[in-house]
Parts: C-alpha cells; structure tokens; sequence
C-alpha cells in the first residue's frame, strides 16, 4: 500500500516535469523556425559545434539516428548556410561536416539564450535552494535513465 501511495503522489511530479519539457520544446520551435531550424537540424548543429569537422556516420552516431536521416539534416543545413561538406582528407569515402560562419553565429546565440533563459529561472533561489534543486533534478534524471535502461 505504501508503494501505491508513493505512485500517486508522483503523479502530479511527472505531470509537471511532462510540462516543462512541453514549454521548452514550444519555446524552441518558436525561437529556431524564423531561422529555419528545427529540433533536430538544431541537434545536429550542437554535436557539429562540440566535435569540430565530423563525417556524418560520426553525427549519426552521436545523434543515434540512421545514416540516411543525417544526410536529409546535413542537405537541410547546407541549403540554409549553416554547413559546409568537404572531403575527408584521409578518407576519400567520407565527407566532413563543417559548421559556417552562419552556422557558428547560430549556435554562438543560442548559447548565450541558454544561458539568459537558465539566469531567470533560477534569479529567485537562494544558493542553497538551487543545489537542493539540482540534487532532486539530478535524482529524477538517474530515476529515468534507470526506466530507460533496465538492463
């Protein structure tokens, strides 16, 4: 009975979380679509900027998406001047993906709204209260990695 009780008692948690990764997501799409990105072609520019030139097959990896999705991706960013492909220099099979100096002005910005966006929602917590809330984050996120991973 106990259990029970601890499920309802999650429920309205779960409901919020399923909302705040609601209004993330349509504050995302709100921000990247005059610029003609979307969730994932934003992704692929993120792996893109952490990793410096990468094949694709590297960026279908890291996003664990086919080979032929990245592609579609890479085709979308090149037409808006985000990317640029290349042959691999070593590698006369695979092509590079280089972000553009479009392409890093996107990401530069969206950085720097990350981190505007990550100052106002926490401007009202105390010191100590914000770590109490990163270690109660931190505890749901390991809770859903251990959902997602049973094994």
């Amino acid at each position: 009975m106990q259990y029970l009780h601890g499920m309802e008692r999650g429920v309205p948690v779960f409901d919020r979380l399923l909302e705040i990764a609601m209004l993330i997501q349509e504050d995302m799409a709100r921000e990247l679509e005059p610029a003609g990105l979307t969730a994932a072609r934003t992704h692929l520019l993120w792996a893109a900027h952490h990793s410096g030139p990468t094949t694709q097959q590297a960026l279908a990896r890291a996003l664990q998406v086919s080979a032929r999705n990245v592609t579609g991706l890479v085709d979308a960013l090149e037409t808006g001047g985000f990317v640029r492909r290349s042959p691999h220099p070593t590698d006369r099979r695979a092509t590079l993906v280089t972000l553009t100096e479009q392409g890093t002005r996107a990401v530069t910005e969206m950085e720097d709204q990350r981190r505007r966006i990550a100052a106002h929602l926490v401007s009202d917590f105390d010191a100590a209260g914000l770590e109490r809330f990163r270690a109660d984050l931190d505890a749901v996120t390991a809770r859903l990695h251990e959902l997602m991973d049973p094994a």
